[in-house]
């Protein structure tokens, strides 16, 4: 019975220094009915010259350039020109290991939306990523599932991609929330083995998006959201909108009245708490 096929993403910007131990660990794989396309994203370093010598080794590894335009345009870039049944994004700094595809593909008969893993901090933090099981509504609080998981290229399709004007982080999670808001019953499998190993450095896109652009970002997903997350939490949402806009937690309560402010109140602290990465 043939494999299927699947197409792993990497989309790279400043991060020649890293791709040969990415593009390893993709090597590494015991699933071998796979290719791999590096996605150039208009890289000022030697990128393209570590990408060809791989693409050299092995011809399942494929290379694209583009423009710089971030990390949304880069993987939907390497999608729209992948022959994958599947697809898996991986990071030009991350890492997986050898048994993840294997694994998640005993699950594609299962016709699951995302098939996800455990995973591990590495570089100058070490330790699990904090990650909580996939549970509905969950995923409109806090980003569950890092952006190295699988989904059907269909899917990929039906949800437009992922949003280009995202530039600054938190993209992978928007695209959840929208595979969550299209489909009724979103089925979500965690496997349980550590696949994934997540690059902490000094200075990396996503800690700048959330040092400088976390508040934008969220703001963002809110409002392309509004109607979803009213849906689930009305009127602690519109309360929450209004914290992270105003920041006038203590204003808005007092116009409630005092039952039902602390009601409010205790929901909110808990959303608030949980409403990041992590």
């Amino acid at each position: 019975m043939q494999q299927p096929f699947i197409s792993i993403i990497v989309p790279c910007y400043n991060q020649a220094q890293y791709l040969d131990e990415s593009l390893q660990s993709v090597l590494n794989q015991t699933y071998q009915n796979w290719e791999c396309i590096i996605v150039n994203d208009g890289s000022p370093d030697n990128t393209e010259e570590i990408a060809l010598q791989w693409t050299n080794k092995d011809p399942r590894f494929r290379y694209l350039h583009q423009e710089n335009s971030g990390v949304s345009a880069a993987r939907n870039n390497g999608i729209n020109n992948s022959k994958g049944e599947w697809i898996l994004p991986l990071d030009g700094d991350d890492r997986i290991n050898e048994n993840y595809l294997r694994l998640a593909s005993y699950k594609f008969s299962e016709i699951p939306h995302i098939i996800y893993c455990k995973g591990k901090k590495f570089g100058i933090t070490t330790g699990n990523l904090y990650q909580t099981d996939f549970e509905g509504t969950n995923i409109l609080i806090e980003n569950s599932i890092f952006c190295s998981a699988f989904f059907q290229k269909k899917l990929w399709e039906k949800v437009e991609g992922y949003d280009e004007n995202m530039i600054n982080g938190y993209e992978d999670w928007e695209f959840w929330i929208r595979l969550y808001s299209t489909f009724d019953n979103l089925i979500v499998t965690r496997l349980d083995y550590f696949g994934f190993n997540y690059r902490l450095k000094e200075i990396s896109r996503n800690t700048l998006a959330m040092k400088n652009h976390d508040k934008k970002i969220k703001e963002y997903i809110l409002q392309k959201h509004n109607l979803l997350y009213n849906k689930y939490f009305g009127e602690y949402m519109e309360v929450l909108g209004s914290l992270l806009e105003y920041k006038k937690e203590n204003s808005i309560l007092k116009k409630i009245t005092k039952s039902k402010r602390f009601l409010i109140y205790q929901k909110l602290s808990s959303i608030f708490d949980k409403f990041s990465f992590r």
